[in-house]
C-alpha cells in the first residue's frame, strides 16, 4: 500500500515492522464541539484503520485529546467554570459524536494533562543537548538549532520568520522559537524544574506519540492545517 508523504511530497510504501502499523493521529483541543473538518479527518483515518485491519496488519492506533490549552482557559473562564471542566464536556461530546458516525475508538485516547511528566523529561532532554533555553516567559526550543526546519511544510525561513512575529515575545531569542513550557501561576498550572506553568501545544504530540508508539512509527497524522506549525514543530 503506498501513502502521500507530506515530507517527501511523493506517493510512498508503507512498510510496517512485524506486521504492525503504529499511527498516531493528532486529535482535537476540547473547548469547544467538533465541527465537519474534524469529522473528516477522524473519518479519514477511521477508514485507513479499518483498511490496514482488512489485510491482515496489527494496528495500534493513538489519537490524542489535547486539553490543556489557552483556549480552554479562555472558554473556563467565560463560562466560570474550571477548565477541566470545558475538557470533560467536550471530550464526552467528541465521543458521543463520534460513535453516532460508527468511529472506531482509538486503541489509546491520551490526554495532554495525564503526561505533564513526560513532557518535562523530554523538554530536559533537549535543554541538556542545547535544543531548547530558558527566558523570563518559559522555555523555548531553539529553531536554528535543527539545520532541517521547514523541510516538512517547505515554507522558506523568511515566510517562517514573518508568520513567528505575529506574536512577539522580546525574551526569545529568534522570533521563530516556540514555547515548549509556559510560566503560569493561573490554573491549570503544574510545577517544573523552571517554574510553575504550563506545556507547549507542539510537546504534548511529541511526549504522548513517543510514549505509546515509541521512537519511529508508521503513520503521523492529522488535520492538513496542522502541518504547520503543529507537525513541523
Amino acid at each position: 500500500m503506498k501513502l502521500y508523504n507530506t515530507l517527501t511530497r511523493t506517493l510512498e510504501e508503507v512498510s510496517p515492522r512485524d506486521g504492525t502499523v503504529g499511527m498516531y493521529v493528532c486529535g482535537v483541543t476540547v473547548y469547544d464541539s467538533s465541527h465537519i473538518g474534524h469529522a473528516r479527518t477522524v473519518i479519514v483515518f477511521d477508514v485507513l484503520r479499518r483498511y490496514l485491519m482488512s489485510k491482515g496488519y496489527r494496528v495500534k492506533f493513538v489519537q490524542n485529546f489535547t486539553d490543556v490549552d489557552d483556549k480552554i482557559i479562555n472558554r473556563a473562564k467565560a463560562e466560570g467554570k474550571t477548565a477541566e471542566e470545558i475538557s470533560r464536556k467536550y471530550i464526552d461530546a467528541y465521543f458521543r459524536d463520534f460513535a453516532g458516525l460508527n468511529v472506531l475508538a482509538a486503541d489509546v485516547h491520551p490526554k495532554a494533562t495525564e503526561h505533564i511528566k513526560e513532557m518535562i523529561d523530554l523538554i530536559k532532554g533537549l535543554v541538556d543537548k542545547g535544543h531548547a533555553y530558558l527566558t523570563l516567559n518559559g522555555v523555548y526550543f531553539r529553531v536554528r538549532s535543527f539545520p532541517g526546519y521547514g523541510k516538512l511544510s517547505k515554507k522558506p525561513v523568511e515566510e517562517l520568520e514573518a508568520g513567528a512575529r505575529v506574536e512577539v515575545d522580546a525574551s526569545k531569542e529568534d522570533p521563530m522559537d516556540f514555547a515548549l513550557w509556559k510560566f503560569s501561576s493561573e490554573p491549570p498550572f503544574w510545577d517544573s524544574p523552571w517554574g510553575k506553568g504550563r506545556p507547549g501545544w507542539h510537546i504534548e504530540c511529541s511526549a504522548m506519540a513517543l510514549k505509546y508508539l515509541g521512537n519511529g512509527f508508521e503513520i503521523h497524522g492529522g488535520g492538513h492545517d496542522l502541518v504547520f506549525p503543529h507537525h513541523e514543530n
